[in-house]
């Protein structure tokens, strides 16, 4: 009688693939990603990833879950304006890595022209917003902004600007533009710019 144990060979193969496909969207793009190349680099025969993930959505499906299961907690520093300069950092540190950079560059690139791909993505995204929209929520009791605004409207305008650097402008995803991105979305939702 065999029993799957956590971190068994099943979790061990998820990891080296998943890895695998990252590398893999990071050197060249979702047009270079072959499931058999994901196979050989992760050391697991090619039949393996084509009856687990079947395509290279599901792989990249499952990469962006695994992502955002990974992702780094929200920061809580008692101040709107703290948190979301904690949020556009970790943000412009994420898009900036040399990895996790390009990677979000290709899943992006993918997602304009695949469903699967951007219903992933925006997976991600909603897992992410939800998992920092809490600290508006304490502003709003704290009285840092009125009743009614909208948190996820507020968490999704302070990373806006910083993918839109990523992948429109190319301007320079710096510590600067990060602190302008939380500074001005602070004042907007102080304001009342997110209220529904």
């Amino acid at each position: 009688m065999g029993t799957v144990r956590p971190g068994g060979r099943t979790a061990r193969v998820r990891e080296a693939v998943l890895r695998a496909a990252g590398d893999l969207l990071a050197e060249k793009g979702f047009v270079g990603l072959d499931l058999a190349e994901v196979g050989r680099r992760a050391e697991v025969g090619k039949t393996t990833v084509y009856r687990r993930w079947g395509s290279t959505t599901g792989l990249v499906a499952d990469l962006l879950l695994e992502m955002a299961e990974g992702s780094v907690s929200r920061a809580e520093t008692g101040s709107l304006l703290g948190d979301l300069r904690a949020n556009a950092q970790l943000v412009r540190r994420t898009l900036t890595d040399e990895r996790q950079g390009p990677l979000f560059k290709a899943v992006i690139a993918a997602a304009t022209c695949d469903e699967r791909t951007a219903d992933a993505l925006h997976a991600f995204y909603a897992t992410r917003i939800k998992e920092w929209a809490p600290c508006v929520e304490q502003a709003i009791r704290r009285g840092e902004v009125p009743e009614g605004t909208d948190p996820y409207e507020v968490i999704r305008a302070v990373s806006a600007p910083l993918y839109y650097r990523l992948v429109a402008s190319g301007d320079p995803l710096d510590e600067a533009c990060a602190e302008r991105a939380a500074v001005a979305t602070e004042a907007a939702a102080r304001a009342g710019a997110y209220t529904r």
